[in-house]
């Protein structure tokens, strides 16, 4: 498991980045597959988390985690949800509950993290290309605010995720980031194939939170797509033409109600 330092040292926040160690899945979900999405047997996944709830510190918290869409939805939890099924139609969670887990499923995109201790309030967002060019942390923070966070009290943290060294897009891709703006061509440099680029999505989605006016940003440097023996990869994956792929899991919760103390 990963901490980050933007995280870290804040009272009252539990959080984590799982790798994809030290579960109990096989062949390719090996083997700390979290996510329902994978065609693997549901005891299993209900187990992997309950160890990432374990590792992190609070084993008697609700996981909660979204059905996601790669959209800028955001949903406020209040109470945990019955079972998968039931999980709503977002890419981002907010609560102020303790005892609520709140998670995002990653297997290349970029898992974001948020917390202002000093209003017990938490946030996890899955920001992929669309969710974050659609501005999925963006709405996050204002839903925290929504709820009583202050901006420039939040820390967040983006997690492992692909690197634009592992990241190769068509000139499509690009020319919908340079129509929005201009300034977003620096999220690119050329290929060694013709006509393509790597994107730096894990500065992009950086970037975007520094201009939004948190606190704390802390960027991890890991790749998941070359990292193998440490994260899932569903870019790997389609590259090695394999079935399917696990899911990661990244966790943040409120250890206990930090605005009574």
């Amino acid at each position: 498991m990963l901490n980050s330092p933007a995280l870290t040292e804040l009272e009252g926040i539990m959080h984590g980045f799982l790798t994809r160690r030290d579960g109990v899945s096989e062949g390719l979900y090996s083997s700390l597959n979290c996510g329902f999405g994978a065609d693997e047997a549901r005891e299993n996944v209900h187990e992997n988390r309950r160890r990432a709830l374990d590792r992190i510190g609070c084993p008697s918290a609700q996981l909660v985690t979204g059905y996601q869409i790669h959209s800028a939805k955001v949903e406020i939890v209040t109470s945990p949800w019955k079972c998968p099924e039931e999980a709503p139609e977002v890419d981002a969670l907010v609560t102020k509950e303790p005892g609520i887990a709140l998670g995002i499923m990653t297997a290349d995109c970029v898992p974001v993290l948020f917390a202002d201790a000093t209003a017990g309030v938490i946030g996890a967002a899955h920001a992929g290309w669309q969710g974050a060019f659609k501005g999925v942390t963006d709405n996050t923070i204002e839903a925290m605010e929504s709820i009583g966070a202050s901006r420039s009290n939040i820390h967040c943290a983006i997690g492992p995720c692909i690197a634009q060294t592992s990241y190769e897009v068509g000139a499509e891709f690009a020319h919908r980031f340079f129509e929005a703006n201009e300034s977003n061509m620096g999220y690119f440099i050329p290929s060694s194939r013709e006509g393509r680029f790597l994107f730096n999505l894990r500065k992009y989605v950086g970037d975007r939170l520094k201009a939004s006016g948190v606190k704390q940003v802390s960027i991890s440097r890991n790749d998941t797509y070359a990292e193998e023996e440490l994260f899932f990869s569903y870019r790997r994956s389609c590259h090695r033409k394999e079935a399917d792929y696990g899911r990661g899991l990244s966790v943040i919760a409120l250890e206990k109600n930090v605005t009574e103390d």
